[in-house]
């Protein structure tokens, strides 16, 4: 059996890479049912993420500790254990964080190059967790993204997230109005654990692209129902997002929304079953609460690399 370290992980799925290995992954026939939630305490979630394909089985453990980040230590732990359908025998484990976080990023790419403008040049990201230089460099893979704005509660770390951008070539600040950075964004992509909304569909111009990747309960959103209201949404799932897609089913709620509106998710997308943008004009919206189907996609390929 091969342990793949993070670093390996990394090294194996190129961001440019991992987008089309989802794409094909979503167009094709892996399998997978909706996944275990178990709220273990207020601050700690365990999910359990099973999937097959033709040739492979696999199985995603995550605990999410919500109150690490205060102890200095990361919100996300996750390994990722890969079978062999033919003959059952476990094949690999892989460091399931870096996995999580390289294929979270890059199914938001999926979806962007299917709904972000082509010309898209600015990305705001809000959030400057772990996650937050994957959502930009896999949307950097799909779109000409050149100019980044980042937010976070704490300016120090959007600060410091704009400082490891720069290192990587974009021309990258932080921001202090998110106002008036959503005006200026092409896409906005949300990273948060919030429970509150924190984009208002008042600031969006027309054209935007809003990738919401952050809440995946029920009780957590990162956008008002305004927002919703005048998107065109997409998901990734429809069973996850009716589960679990808190900014729906919040909008819905409150009248904003109906989830019979959501236009399409990934399959339909990469099937070519749905379009996805129709005009330079309208807001599109894709919310991610994250699939299993992309966890064996992004593992089969670094363990067929490695």
């Amino acid at each position: 059996m091969k342990f793949i370290s993070a670093g390996r992980v990394a090294e194996l799925s190129p961001y440019g890479d991992l987008v089309e290995a989802l794409r094909e992954a979503f167009a094709g026939e892996i399998v997978t049912p909706v996944r275990h939630h178990h709220d273990l305490s207020p601050v700690s979630i365990l999910l359990l993420m099973p999937a097959w394909s033709k040739a492979f089985t696999g199985l995603k453990t995550v605990f999410a500790k919500f109150d690490n980040a205060a102890r200095g230590l990361p919100t996300i732990t996750a390994s990722y254990l890969l079978m062999d359908n033919d003959t059952g025998a476990t094949v690999a484990m892989l460091d399931g964080t870096e996995l999580t976080r390289r294929r979270t990023a890059a199914a938001s790419a999926l979806a962007a190059s299917y709904l972000a403008r082509p010309d898209s040049e600015t990305l705001l990201v809000v959030g400057a967790g772990a996650l937050a230089p994957h959502f930009v460099r896999a949307h950097a893979a799909v779109r000409p993204i050149k100019r980044v704005l980042t937010y976070n509660r704490s300016p120090e770390k959007a600060a410091s997230l704009a400082r490891e951008l720069v290192q990587d070539g974009f021309a990258a600040l932080p921001v202090e109005s998110l106002e008036t950075a959503v005006g200026e964004a092409d896409i906005v992509s949300c990273v948060t654990s919030s429970t509150e909304a924190i984009i208002k569909g008042a600031w969006l111009r027309p054209g935007t692209h809003v990738d919401l990747a952050g809440a995946f309960k029920p009780t957590m959103r990162e956008v008002d129902g305004e927002t919703v209201a005048r998107a065109r949404v997409f998901v990734d799932t429809r069973d996850g997002a009716i589960a679990e897609a808190g900014d729906l089913i919040q909008a819905e709620a409150e009248g904003y929304f109906s989830m019979d509106r959501i236009e399409g998710d990934l399959f339909e997308l990469c099937r070519g079953l749905k379009g996805g943008r129709r005009g330079a004009e309208e807001i599109t919206l894709f919310k991610s609460c994250g699939t299993a189907i992309e966890d064996l996609a992004a593992a089969e390929m670094v363990y067929l690399r490695s």
